[in-house]
């Protein structure tokens, strides 16, 4: 029996050290080649990703007022992450369907309004023309939808890495979780990035949202701990009084690792118009904190970084 024991005992698999994890960290460091900027994935924000030390697995909350760009700035981040790192990524939406969260991209990558794209190929045909020249560059090409599909053609290997889930009033974290656990699983591969667009609408609905928030973003974040990936939650920011500062966040989450906070013009503009926005890093575990600056232009879903002197 005593000998049973020994060998069952000596079958447990026992912690290792520090110092023998720290030995295989630096071996898995002396590998790497490869010079960086950055220690995790590029965001395709180059100022974002300097600011961030680039994505690491944990929460990442966004937070902005309803209309800033949330939703077209988490789009974007995922679908660039993807194409910049060869990996999966996963959006789940509450608001917005599939067929609108592509378009969007479609008018992002092919510099034509969505508004355009939703009319189809015949109204294009109509205000456009056919296109004189055929070239292989898709920005050599005027407004068209042959515009249109080359620009899809030259997305599709990364786009092909993207998913988009539909949810519900019904939808769960446990769903959630299990969602992004087919993807790992379908790509025989665990880097995935996770995006939760509009995440106030988990949990107990009759709650009000200063309630939720803590409960939802600790759920959150273990649910990126046991999966050690990313996770990107979107969250409005309904202050009564605009005015107060963006580090007021940190106050009322502890548990994300990086928080991030939009913050736009009084009077957002007209959607063909172009809006500044700030994007604030009040918290950031693995680098510094800062800002970055956006312009925001709606009628193309696109976010592009500003160059403050």
């Amino acid at each position: 029996m005593d000998k049973l024991n020994r060998r069952s005992m000596a079958e447990k698999i026992l912690p290792q050290s520090e110092g023998a994890e720290l030995d295989a960290l630096l071996d898995e460091l002396q590998r790497e080649h490869a010079v960086k900027e950055i220690s995790g994935w590029e965001t395709g924000f180059p100022n974002l990703s300097r600011a961030l030390d680039g994505i690491h697995p944990g929460l990442h909350l966004l937070i902005g007022p309803p209309a800033c760009g949330k939703t077209s700035l988490a789009k974007q981040l995922v679908d660039q992450v993807a194409m910049h790192n060869s990996v999966s990524g996963i959006f789940f939406t509450f608001a917005e369907r599939k067929k609108d969260l592509a378009i969007k991209t479609l008018a992002r990558l092919s510099e034509i309004e969505n508004r355009e794209i939703r009319r189809g190929s015949s109204y294009l045909l109509h205000w456009y023309g056919v296109p004189k020249a055929h070239h292989a560059d898709s920005s050599a090409l005027a407004p068209s939808w042959e515009k249109i599909r080359k620009v899809a053609q030259e997305a599709k290997p990364w786009l092909d890495l993207v998913y988009v889930v539909e949810c519900s009033r019904g939808t769960d974290i446990a769903q959630i979780k299990a969602h992004i656990g087919e993807v790992i699983t379908s790509n025989h591969a665990d880097r995935v990035i996770a995006v939760i667009d509009d995440s106030q609408r988990l949990g107990a609905i009759d709650e009000p949202l200063n309630y939720r928030l803590p409960i939802l973003t600790e759920q959150f974040q273990e649910m990126a701990v046991n999966l050690n990936i990313p996770i990107l939650a979107v969250w409005p920011d309904l202050r009564d009084d605009p005015g107060r500062l963006p580090q007021i966040w940190c106050e009322k989450v502890s548990s994300a690792d990086v928080i991030l906070v939009l913050e736009t013009e009084a009077e957002p503009k007209k959607v063909s118009e172009t809006n500044r926005v700030t994007l604030h890093v009040v918290k950031n575990r693995g680098g510094e904190k800062g800002k970055v600056v956006f312009d925001f232009l709606p009628a193309f879903a696109k976010f592009v970084e500003v160059i403050v002197r």
